[in-house]
């Protein structure tokens, strides 16, 4: 890949907060120990206002940069999808957000790349209910189900693949991928098919819980009857990550959890087995 001599510059912008959020830069150099890429945030935080939005435009306009990752819930609104545009018009762009940026597939299509996460489910936001320990326990359940059941996987080898092409071409072909459970499962590397069937049960256990977190957030006005949907939502996305633990499980066990690291040109290493030592 690039090496020290072609360095690619990746901005990530954040506007708002879904799980991926939390360790998009991580997933993209998980032992500090890449030299062909150079990664820097800037967030507006859990906000996804206007000024929020112009304070991260302005400071991304002074960054070098060879690509952005724009990170937002919900991007089919009308603030983070403007943004997503204007960004494309000045470098490569890929947006990652979750289920209800499908709605606007057709319009960003061929104006920029997009990962689309389906089992990044919406948190249950409910005063009486999500308090900073609440949300940060939600977050760390989405973090264990895209880890375990390949979205992680996914995601990095997509953008490590438009990283490559930019470093040896100068341009890149931009993902345009809908993550759905059949796209996990290529990629979660499990051979047992228990843990294939556990990943997809977690998989799609935290995508329905995005369907009873929106119902109660913004469509039940009944006080109770919302608490109880958002609370439900929480408690099966927390059934979810314990799924997809059994199926790591299961893997460990047999000895055949997959592995894949980056090395520091930025190249990737695979093993399955714990003992044994990468191949090169």
């Amino acid at each position: 890949m690039g090496g020290i001599d072609n360095i690619i510059k990746v901005s990530i912008l954040k506007i708002g907060f879904i799980g991926i959020t939390t360790l998009i830069e991580a997933i993209l150099d998980e032992r500090a120990s890449r030299n062909d890429i150079a990664v820097f945030s800037v967030s507006s935080g859990s906000k996804m206002d206007e000024k929020g939005i112009k304070i991260v435009e302005e400071i991304s306009s002074a960054l070098e940069t060879d690509l952005f990752l724009l990170v937002s819930p919900n991007a089919s609104l009308p603030g983070p999808k403007a943004f997503a545009e204007r960004l494309a018009s000045r470098k490569p762009t890929i947006l990652i957000s979750d289920a209800p940026a499908k709605k606007i597939i057709d319009e960003i299509k061929g104006k920029l790349g997009y990962l689309i996460i389906e089992a990044d489910p919406l948190i249950g936001v409910r005063k009486e209910f999500l308090d900073p320990v609440e949300m940060a326990i939600f977050n760390s359940d989405v973090i264990k189900v895209l880890a375990v059941t390949g979205v992680i996987r996914v995601l990095h080898s997509e953008i490590d693949r438009v990283i490559l092409e930019l470093s040896s071409n100068g341009h890149a072909r931009l993902p345009s991928l809908v993550i759905t459970k059949d796209v996990t499962m290529t990629s979660s590397g499990f051979s047992n098919p228990y843990a294939k069937a556990k990943a997809m049960a977690s998989y799609e256990t935290a995508r329905h819980a995005a369907i009873l977190a929106s119902e109660g957030a913004y469509r039940e006005k009944n006080r109770e009857r919302y608490l109880i949907l958002v609370a439900a939502a929480h408690e099966l996305l927390r059934d979810a990550a314990r799924v997809a633990d059994e199926a790591r499980e299961l893997e460990k066990g047999n000895d055949s959890v997959s592995r894949i690291i980056h090395e520091a040109d930025g190249s990737q290493r695979e093993k399955k087995r714990l003992i044994d030592d990468f191949p090169r």
